[in-house]
């Protein structure tokens, strides 16, 4: 079983704090500012949710971001989606970190303190969402880069909306604000940001008190058909969103 000192200062991108009964607060942030998603991340975070999930000392955890956004800022350094190896390492990366954080075998809280602009996924696995009003969701940097959303966005958004809202969210990139996110099931509670912290804690405090069994096989019960939906979609979907990153490299060394 892993430790929770074995890994609390384990990742630079991730602030872990834990309660005496149990709670986890994961924070994602660069340089203690807002969350700024990179190649170096994607690896991180794979390990993260894996030791986070190993930890039967976690009674339930809360996942948020830092600053103004939850995640709203990318860059490209530490990827290389134009070769095959590297594709390859991103590939494995994207499946492994889906499936680790359904392995996180407790309930799971986001607290989503801004725009979500990329990998929404991570909150769509976890079971209870809280937004501020500020919060506004949107699938932006996979046609910017012009590649697939095959990571798990185009299995999850259209399984939480429906399938024509979710087809659309993603191929016209649209902005769902907070609001339209909790009409539609993807948020729970729209919370003010001063207070978002703080009701996330109070709901994860009350799961806490449950006998530990009972808390952690019901969130091994509720996620079944997201295996299921995860384990069926996301290697093609990744296949595919490398194929058209070979197109995209195609093109650039073409026009060079």
């Amino acid at each position: 079983m892993t430790r929770f000192d074995t890994y609390r200062d384990a990742f630079p991108n991730a602030r872990l704090s834990r309660k005496p009964n149990g709670v986890l607060e994961v924070a994602l942030h660069t340089a203690g500012g807002k969350l700024v998603f990179d190649g170096h991340t994607h690896e991180q975070f794979v390990d993260l949710f894996h030791a986070i999930g190993e930890d039967r000392d976690n009674r339930v955890v809360i996942l948020t971001g830092t600053g103004d956004a939850f995640m709203d800022a990318i860059s490209p350094e530490g990827f290389d989606f134009f070769t095959p190896r590297g594709y390859d390492k991103i590939l494995r990366e994207g499946r492994k970190v889906l499936s680790n954080i359904l392995d996180v075998e407790v309930p799971m809280i986001t607290a989503l303190n801004g725009p979500v602009l990329l990998h929404s996924e991570y909150a769509l696995l976890t079971d209870i969402i809280l937004a501020t009003p500020e919060t506004v969701f949107q699938d932006k940097p996979h046609f910017e880069f012009g590649i697939v959303p095959g990571d798990g966005m185009h299995v999850l958004w259209p399984e939480v909306i429906g399938s024509i809202r979710g087809r659309y969210f993603l191929l016209t990139r649209q902005v769902l604000d907070a609001e339209t996110a909790k009409a539609w099931g993807v948020v729970n509670e729209i919370v003010p940001a001063d207070g978002l912290l703080a009701r996330a804690h109070e709901i994860a405090d009350g799961i806490a008190s449950l006998p530990p069994l009972t808390s952690r096989y019901t969130r091994i019960a509720l996620t079944q058909r997201l295996r299921r939906l995860v384990e069926e979609g996301i290697g093609y979907g990744m296949a595919l969103e490398g194929i058209s990153a070979a197109e995209v490299a195609r093109t650039l060394s073409s026009q060079a």
